[in-house]
């Protein structure tokens, strides 16, 4: 009977070990060979994201360069994490190859964990957008006074400081206990994005002066906030359920469900992100105002 040394227990599909049959490399696939129906979904979920994704984060990044003079305050995190979801949405084609083709030890994989590892920070800037959404609707005042300032900036240069540092390190695959710093960093960012959402979701539901109903322009801002909500959890609660808790699964579970499960639904973000901001006009919606004119207009 063959022996198969699988991937180590480090939580990364990004970073496979070596697989050997007596003696030899064999692909990741090839490992998963029993139980490769996640790993198609994956793979397919990934061309989905490069077919829709690259096209609809490019016209993100057009429709912002055009608008730049009647932007929101948020624009400069939504172009960033466009800029980084284009460059992710490129690469399928080579992890195709060396998922199914090339063994672990092909030199793609430092490429493709490079990439990883700046899709893996994304939800950072996905966060600076919720907060500064958070501002607008929960603490105007102070969002006015901050509105005009560099501090946004400063953000976007810190995240990408963070994210390039990343993906070098995750590069590398050989740190010790390197999972634990996206495990952290995963469930920051999901409860930060969680937490905005919901406590703009609770100011909006609060009725106008006098009204028993909720204002139509509240109701549209709720409808859309709740949408972003939900999207939010679909692509990042599974990796959120399942990653902090790999000790419970065997390894086979791990490398030939868990990752790719998890990993499926927080890659594919990268194409519903910019399908969302170009079907429902992210920037100029009404959340974006501050909670003030919102109630100004439940008054009127």
């Amino acid at each position: 009977m063959e022996i198969i040394n699988f991937y180590s227990s480090d939580l990364d599909i990004h970073k496979p070990s070596n697989i050997s049959v007596g003696g030899g490399d064999i692909t990741v696939f090839e490992g998963c060979k029993d139980m490769p129906e996640v790993w198609i979904f994956y793979l397919i979920l990934q061309f989905i994201n490069m077919f829709l994704g690259i096209p609809a984060n490019l016209m993100v990044l057009w429709l912002l360069h055009k608008n730049k003079g009647d932007s929101s305050s948020s624009d400069i995190f939504i172009l960033h994490l466009a800029i980084l979801d284009t460059f992710f949405c490129l690469i399928p084609p080579l992890e195709l190859a060396s998922i199914v083709f090339l063994s672990t030890t092909s030199t793609t994989w430092y490429i493709l964990r490079f990439f990883y590892g700046l899709k893996d920070s994304s939800p950072l800037f996905l966060s600076c957008i919720c907060l500064d959404r958070y501002m607008a609707v929960l603490h105007p005042i102070t969002f006015t006074e901050l509105k005009d300032r560099s501090h946004r900036t400063v953000c976007v240069a810190v995240v990408w400081l963070v994210t390039l540092a990343y993906a070098a390190v995750k590069c590398m695959a050989n740190t010790p206990n390197f999972e634990k710093v996206f495990i952290a960093m995963m469930l920051a960012a999901f409860a930060i994005m969680l937490f905005c959402n919901v406590a703009i979701l609770h100011a909006l539901q609060q009725s106008g002066p006098g009204r028993d109903e909720m204002h139509p322009v509240k109701k549209r801002a709720f409808k859309m906030v709740f949408i972003i909500l939900a999207l939010i959890v679909f692509n990042y609660f599974p990796p959120v359920a399942l990653f902090p808790f790999q000790e419970y699964f065997t390894l086979d579970e791990l490398n030939c469900y868990v990752y790719p499960l998890g990993f499926a639904f927080l890659d594919f973000s990268s194409c519903i992100q910019p399908v969302l901001y170009l079907s429902r006009g992210i920037p100029s919606v009404p959340c974006c105002r501050s909670k003030e004119v919102l109630d100004q207009k439940s008054g009127e």
